[in-house]
Parts: structure tokens; sequence; C-alpha cells
């Protein structure tokens, strides 16, 4: 079930979908080198800033800039591009407190 797209999308159902998508980054040696590269963020900065909103942010980010990804992760977690929408602009917000 897709719960992001079905109701409101509270700071903790973001920040789950923003962590399936940096496991599915992780498992995707391309996607993770190009994120990396464009980032400029490495392994050390991934583990230290995981629980970071405005980096989980930039990894979704990342996702949604890339069609083929973005079509990948929504299949590979059941679902749909707007939710990834909808997580990214949560994270954001509390990003920016």
């Amino acid at each position: 079930m897709d719960f992001l797209a079905e109701g409101a999308t509270t700071p903790p159902m973001a920040e789950t979908v923003a962590l399936k998508c940096l496991a599915f980054l992780a498992g995707t040696p391309e996607a993770l080198g190009r994120f990396l590269a464009i980032s400029g963020a490495s392994a050390e900065t991934i583990r230290d800033r995981a629980d970071d909103p405005g980096f989980l942010s930039a990894v979704l980010d990342f996702v949604l800039s890339d069609d083929d990804l973005l079509t990948e992760f929504c299949s590979a977690e059941s679902l749909s591009a707007r939710s990834i929408h909808l997580a990214a602009m949560e994270l954001d917000g509390a990003a920016c407190g």
C-alpha cells in the first residue's frame, strides 16, 4: 500500500521512505556513485547524516531527478512518484525548521 499517497505525510513516514531510498541507492552502485559525485558526500557522510532531514531530502531529490531511477525505486517499494515528492517536501520543511 502506498501509505503516503493515501493521507497526510508525517516526518517519520517521510524519513522511512528516504531511508529506504538510501538503501536502494546503496544497492545500486552506479546510482550511488553518481549521488556521491553530485552531492560531494562520502560513505562516512552517509553514516553521519542518515538522520538529518536535509540530507534525506537531498537523497530523495536525487532520485526524483532521474526518471528511470525513480521508476525503479517506486516499483521496488510499491510507492508512487507522488509519494516520493510528498516525502521530499516533508523532509525539506523539517530541515528548514
